[in-house]
């Protein structure tokens, strides 16, 4: 498909809402997949700063204007390509992130919306997840749900915390009214921690998992202890819970606050 270089008189008025694609001319590769209207699709590049979601609060990630820099000097130009248009308002987020979920590697600051809970699942994972027992009482609790990508043991609780400790572009006054943090991994409940303290995250506060060359102190992590058995039952359980009430479901930041203004 040939690229864009500017949509034709009265276009833009019928394209309505899309989800479309930018490419890399070098090798064919998608390095990003938007949702817009309009002239969105040809905005990217121009401005000396990538928009970044208000929740990624000061952390800038210029992978997607990087690699927009890099073509550009190559002399050559990013393909466009309009995936799918005229979408209702109702399905453009379901659309983008299908698409999203389908490109594994783009320079997207955000997955796609719902991803973490509706994205990509082999047919034991979807067997596994739906068999079992929900949380469906509302916690009363402030709480933060972290979503984390994997679990390598869901039975080891000392590691299901070291991976969830770290690192975390979070709200570190926020973050630190939660009575409890949950490890979420797509949309099941498979730990619980108590006694949370938040730090940066760098190699003096968690030595163990971070050198200086790794640390990342713009982000935070925290230093807590699985909580106790009764607690551990109420959320997780023997296998993990399942999140039904929609407030407390990720969408597309990996971090979730419940009773936590």
């Amino acid at each position: 498909m040939a690229d864009l270089t500017g949509f034709s008189k009265g276009v833009v008025e019928s394209i309505g809402n899309y989800v479309y694609r930018l490419i890399d001319p070098r090798n064919g590769e998608t390095f990003y997949v938007g949702k817009g209207t309009s002239h969105r699709v040809l905005q990217h590049g121009k401005s000396k700063r990538a928009s970044v979601d208000d929740q990624q609060e000061d952390e800038y990630i210029p992978a997607k204007e990087a690699r927009i820099k890099s073509i550009q000097n190559s002399g050559l130009k990013v393909i466009h390509v309009i995936h799918r248009h005229n979408i209702p308002n109702a399905a453009v987020f379901e659309v983008e992130a299908a698409l999203i979920d389908a490109y594994p590697g783009l320079t997207n600051v955000q997955g796609g919306h719902g991803s973490h809970e509706n994205g990509p699942k082999s047919i034991s994972e979807l067997n596994d997840i739906f068999a079992l027992p929900t949380l469906s009482e509302e916690p009363v609790e402030p709480i933060v749900l972290l979503n984390i990508n994997r679990l390598e043991d869901k039975f080891d609780r000392e590691l299901i915390l070291r991976q969830t400790q770290l690192a975390w572009r979070i709200s570190q006054p926020r973050a630190g009214k939660a009575v409890y943090v949950l490890a979420v991994v797509q949309g099941v409940i498979v730990g619980v921690f108590t006694d949370c303290k938040w730090y940066d995250a760098t190699h003096a506060n968690f030595p163990q998992q971070l050198t200086i060359d790794t640390e990342m102190p713009a982000r935070k992590g925290f230093i807590g202890r699985p909580a106790d058995e009764a607690v551990w039952q109420r959320f997780v359980g023997d296998r993990g819970k399942r999140i039904v009430i929609e407030n407390m479901k990720h969408v597309q930041n990996p971090v979730r606050y419940w009773n936590i203004s």
